[in-house]
């Protein structure tokens, strides 16, 4: 049966790198434009810079251009936002609300480790 599934692992990698890309794109537009809900009503140098990496990086990734160089810098802003912002106010990150940096995190590695799978213009000379 695994070896039947196998022959989706593309198509599966491509939907799961279009869906993160998407979720992180809002992130960014949320500080940046404040859509589709309000964001903060300042930003700070840091949070200017956190919403231009996800409004950049989430158009990247949805696209699958420069696939696994972007997701290596996006899984690293992820860390840091995590290690920066939910940490300091819990060990736990149910309790921290740091459970979405973890997860961005974990799949920006995963696409640095598997590449961009299908629908993606790093693979479209394939």
């Amino acid at each position: 049966m695994a070896s039947e599934l196998n022959k989706y692992q593309p198509y599966a990698i491509g939907l799961l790198r279009i869906v993160t890309g998407l979720l992180y794109f809002e992130h960014g537009t949320q500080k940046a434009f404040n859509f589709p809900i309000p964001g903060p009503e300042t930003l700070s140098g840091l949070a200017m810079a956190s919403a231009a990496l996800e409004v950049v990086g989430g158009i990247l990734i949805i696209l699958g251009l420069l696939t696994r160089p972007v997701a290596i810098v996006l899984a690293g802003h992820m860390a840091f936002a995590y290690f920066l912002a939910h940490f300091p106010q819990s060990f736990y990150p149910v309790a921290n609300g740091g459970d979405a940096a973890i997860l961005f995190c974990f799949v920006f590695l995963t696409l640095a480790a598997t590449g961009a799978g299908a629908f993606s213009i790093d693979n479209r000379s394939r």
